[in-house]
């Protein structure tokens, strides 16, 4: 929690003056049993009607201030307690956005959702809680105690007798309640997990029928957080009618012992009722504590889970030294050189066989290379060392001859443009989502990027052309249309390294031929780096890389690697149905 606190610092005058509006709100309503005392006294047992009327304008009004105390105290703790949770979640959003790959795969992305909500949520709220409540349970517990004793010494140490027992079960209640409050949030991480998947994947949940079997899996998870509140809430229960019964002991001893001193003449009536009311203000203040150190409790579970993000370093950060890309915005970008060298990866914690081992091959300025291979050969890890998502375990990747380590971490990633295996696309207009490739674009830009990417002629379709509003992850367009606008944004930012990691998946045939031709044509001052499944995609590219289990297992273009290569020769055979290695046997055609 004390991590946490330095996001108060900026609102240091709105925490000083919430307990200055308690001061005057507890000071005041530790006035109103010795008015009442004076009243029953005074006024009734006297039977001076006109003290009584001063005395009541007097009540009402130290509570008309009492109250202003209490709204000021509740404004100026609202105040920080919001402006606290804006800090607090605009820090952690931040440092998640901070977290290279590595981390945020240890952290599910529902439960670093859950975190930056609810967690934020629960600790701002105990925050606005303690600056009310520890303020005022503790003054209004003191100053009962010391009015207590001014009235009578006897019955103030039955006060003193009920204290530590309350005091001892508000420990207990804190000490156990904390790891109970942690399950809850875990459990609730798992629920909005199986809510996630269950959203995003919603259209393949209905394909293939399987909406029961969601259904009970969400249930599953839903009666696991019950399950888990009314645990807590059991515990809880039983602490509450202790703390009643404890009190309302307190409360009949005062009377009992309160009654013999009236009958001697020790007391009065109304310092006996005053007596009650001061004893019945300090223990509803034990009573309130235990309900602050329970939300204190939960709000410890939540803050650990927020610490353990804001104390997660990236391991891809800029070197010591890191060196910018010297190359002006308003200059043409040139193309990229990219070299692979006796490059190996594992993934953080993975065991087995690193996924690439051993990787070498080159990409000169303006060429076109695609990496072929059959599914988890190793192909989308690969590009993802460029960009530096992740940092190779052995070997090294260059740029333009320097370490991709020994570059700054926004200037690499300025540097290329990639379109990922899903074309991820955002709520707003089909404008906005290409220019999010470069927010400076004119509508021309615009244009142009999608006429190359095969894009414009479906934009233009729409009513509304590059207007047209694209529902939540493009859920309006179909996937062929999502990965041409996806190219768009891609090559609106003119990249001196254009990575298309299998981006064309879902465009027909002829389509991506054309698609192809126009790339080749705008792309001259691009190196370019394509992942694809289809031989078609890759059969024009100036080299292709065969990968299998990690390892390049053939180089070179399409003819040669016919000629040269078996995996490539299956991967052939198994899109085109021909039997090469009987062609091959013919032709002297060489196997690996």
């Amino acid at each position: 929690m004390k991590k946490l606190l330095r996001y108060m610092a900026p609102y240091r005058r709105q925490v000083a003056m919430a307990p200055l509006f308690m001061i005057i709100e507890v000071a005041l309503e530790l006035m109103q049993p010795r008015f009442m005392a004076r009243i029953i006294d005074d006024g009734v047992g006297k039977g001076d009607l006109r003290l009584i009327w001063v005395t009541c304008l007097l009540m009402l009004g130290t509570s008309a201030l009492a109250v202003i105390g209490g709204a000021g105290c509740t404004y100026f703790s609202s105040l920080a307690g919001q402006n606290f949770g804006a800090e607090l979640r605009q820090a952690l959003f931040r440092k998640v956005m901070s977290l290279s790959f590595a981390e945020t795969d240890r952290f599910s992305t529902a439960s670093l959702i859950t975190r930056l909500t609810q967690d934020v949520s629960q600790v701002q709220h105990t925050l606005v809680m303690c600056l009310r409540m520890l303020v005022r349970q503790p003054m209004m517990c003191l100053g009962g105690v010391v009015m207590a004793l001014l009235i009578d010494i006897r019955l103030a140490g039955i006060l003193l007798l009920l204290m530590p027992p309350i005091f001892f079960m508000s420990l207990l209640t804190f000490r156990y309640s904390r790891p109970m409050f942690s399950l809850i949030q875990e459990k609730l991480d798992r629920l909005n997990a199986a809510l996630q998947e269950n959203l995003a994947g919603i259209r393949v949940v209905k394909a293939y029928g399987r909406s029961d079997y969601e259904k009970r899996r969400f249930e599953q998870a839903n009666r696991g957080l019950s399950e888990q509140h009314l645990r807590t809430a059991r515990f809880m229960s039983g602490m509450m009618p202790l703390t009643m019964l404890i009190m309302n002991m307190g409360i009949l001893a005062v009377l009992y012992v309160g009654g013999w001193t009236v009958r001697s003449g020790e007391l009065s009536v109304g310092e006996v009722m005053a007596m009650v009311n001061y004893i019945t203000q300090i223990l509803f203040s034990f009573m309130f504590a235990t309900f602050v150190l329970t939300d204190f409790s939960r709000a410890k579970a939540s803050a650990d889970r927020i610490t353990a993000v804001m104390d997660t370093e990236p391991s891809v950060v800029d070197s010591e030294g890191a060196r910018p890309i010297a190359a002006a915005a308003t200059q043409e970008r040139r193309a990229a050189a990219v070299e692979f060298r006796e490059v190996s990866f594992r993934y953080p914690g993975a065991a087995g066989a690193p996924v690439l081992q051993g990787v070498n091959f080159s990409l000169r300025p303006g060429e076109r290379v695609a990496v072929l291979g059959s599914t988890g050969s190793g192909k989308s890890t690969l590009v993802h060392l460029l960009p530096r998502f992740y940092d190779v375990t052995a070997g090294a990747v260059l740029i333009d001859g320097c370490d991709v380590r020994g570059y700054r971490l926004s200037d690499l990633r300025d540097k290329m443009s990639m379109v990922l295996q899903e074309s991820v696309l955002f709520s707003g207009t089909v404008a906005e989502n290409i220019r999010w490739g470069k927010i400076t674009a004119s509508q021309e830009e615009i244009e142009e990027a999608a006429r190359v990417a095969q894009a414009h002629d479906f934009v233009m379709s729409f009513k509304d052309g590059y207007e047209t509003l694209v529902g939540q992850r493009g859920v309006t367009l179909s996937g062929g249309q999502k990965q041409r606008l996806a190219i768009a944004r891609a090559l609106l930012k003119k990249p001196s390294l254009l990575i298309l990691d299998d981006s064309m998946s879902a465009i027909d045939v002829e389509t991506e031929r054309r698609l192809q031709a126009s790339l080749k044509d705008a792309c001259a001052n691009m190196s370019i780096l394509q992942i694809a499944q289809r031989i078609s995609s890759v059969s024009n590219a100036d080299r292709i890389v065969v990968l299998q289990d990690g390892v390049i297992v053939g180089q070179g273009r399409h003819a040669e690697l016919l000629r040269s290569c078996r995996v490539y020769q299956e991967i052939v055979e198994s899109q085109t149905g021909e039997d090469l290695s009987r062609r091959g046997e013919r032709g002297g055609l060489r196997h690996d």
